[in-house]
């Protein structure tokens, strides 16, 4: 069944090619597509376009679809098109003329664009909720390693002195700004498309501020072409907020990786959490943080790829768009899995202790040494050089008792300075407005 069919079926290659994996994508909308609807037919009868009484038997078919949707029980009949097909088929078998009436005022161009913005508010609200556990792991085991030092590095050279404090905050606070990234994210998504039909609005006298109330969003996308046009550019600036959670989680494990390395040997983790070798009985492998490196390195290309799917499309609705779900709708439980087996791998990390007494790591306390013949007088030049000299005759002494205390430091993490920042963060979502406003839509 299709919507759009008339009198001439397409060609079966043709089907086939256009829809492709649409279906299996459509799934992922089946809640968004009746929560649109049920706000939709509330706002057709507040304008005449539907009476009191379609409009109440409309709801609680409505309601029963989605129901079902919820126990995981819905499915697309084999020759259904998409979700839109579904529901109104579903509804036309249950109510008759009464379920081909939902369709007045609105195209399966803005069906599809609520469809998506109300999918990825709520993939994002998800993502919220796993990135704050996660940061409160690194957070508490930033507290926990504080006083373990351990080699900093620039150029993979060695550098200063690090902690696992500094090391586990400061990936909680790469969070705090993936988090505000995030939020710029939820904002473009959160304003309704509905009502802006195939992109260029509707004869019918329709009321969008009373959809955009219903369905909990912040403000309406005003303009019908730009409602149109935003498609592609709210999943693009999505992708964007998830690449930088996934760099960030991506930098962590190529440090794990490091970390675990016999060379370095700064962690390790219980054998049950790393992998062996077929011929090597030596080998604990690091394969939980190699596959969540590799897969967010590939959401880190999600962006790159929607944007050039999108690029030098005209305004309008183009095929081309289709396929963004294929690729970005996923990418959520990947990106959410990487999170709890980062969660689970830094929950039963063994961190090594007293690593910077050891003879080779040295030369990270010759700043220190520097620092202290400035506190005593010298100019710092003279006692950069000193210090040089002393290095390159071998007389270098130094000592592993170390005293940093300004902010961010590693005496000084500001770990509850950081946490007020996310939490912050996390306040300014409007995620119970939303929880009301569904609540209300979908009560039985």
């Amino acid at each position: 069944m299709k919507l759009w069919q008339k009198n001439i079926a397409s060609l079966a290659e043709v089907e086939t090619f256009t829809v492709g994996k649409d279906r299996e994508m459509d799934l992922y909308l089946a809640p968004f597509d009746v929560l649109g609807s049920l706000a939709h037919i509330q706002m057709l009868e507040s304008v005449g376009l539907l009476t009191k009484t379609e409009l109440t038997s409309l709801q609680e078919e409505l309601k029963r679809i989605y129901a079902v949707i919820e126990k995981g029980e819905f499915k697309l009949q084999d020759d259904v098109e998409d979700i839109h097909s579904q529901v109104e088929l579903l509804l036309t078998q249950a109510l008759g003329d009464t379920g081909k009436k939902i369709h007045s005022a609105r195209s399966r161009n803005d069906q599809v664009l609520v469809d998506v913005k109300l999918f990825l508010r709520g993939e994002l609200e998800s993502l919220v909720a796993s990135v704050h556990s996660l940061f409160e792991l690194l957070q508490t085991q930033s507290e926990k390693y504080k006083d373990h030092l351990f080699p900093g590095y620039t150029h993979l050279q060695l550098a200063m002195p690090s902690s696992f404090g500094l090391w586990f905050g400061a990936y909680a606070e790469s969070l705090v700004d993936d988090l505000n990234t995030v939020k710029a994210a939820y904002e473009v998504v959160n304003k309704n498309p509905l009502g802006s039909a195939a992109g260029y609005g509707s004869s019918f006298p329709i009321n969008r501020t009373l959809t955009t109330q219903l369905l909990g969003f912040r403000d309406l996308n005003y303009n019908v072409v730009y409602a149109q046009m935003g498609r592609g550019k709210a999943e693009r600036i999505v992708a964007q907020s998830m690449a930088n959670i996934a760099d960030t989680l991506a930098k962590l494990s190529m440090d794990a990786c490091l970390y675990l390395n016999q060379n370095f040997d700064f962690i390790s983790f219980p054998a049950e959490l790393t992998t062996g070798s077929s011929i090597m009985p030596h080998k604990k492998n690091p394969d939980v943080f190699e596959l969540i490196r590799s897969h967010c390195n590939r959401i880190k290309a999600l962006p790159n790829e929607i944007t050039m799917m999108t690029t030098n499309l005209p305004s309008g609705y183009h095929r081309d768009l289709q396929l963004l779900k294929e690729h970005l709708f996923p990418a959520f439980k990947t990106l959410k899995d990487c999170i709890e087996m980062a969660g689970l791998m830094l929950s039963n990390i063994e961190v090594k202790k007293d690593i910077v007494k050891d003879e080779k790591y040295k030369f990270i306390f010759s700043v220190e040494e520097v620092n202290k013949l400035v506190l005593q007088g010298v100019p710092f030049r003279d006692a950069y050089k000193q210090i040089g000299l002393d290095i390159e005759a071998g007389k270098f002494t130094y000592d592993t008792n170390i005293q940093h205390t300004h902010e961010g430091s590693i005496g000084n993490l500001g770990t509850e300075q950081v946490r007020r920042q996310i939490n912050e963060v996390i306040s300014s979502f409007d995620f119970e407005k939303v929880h009301t406003a569904i609540a209300a839509l979908t009560r039985l």
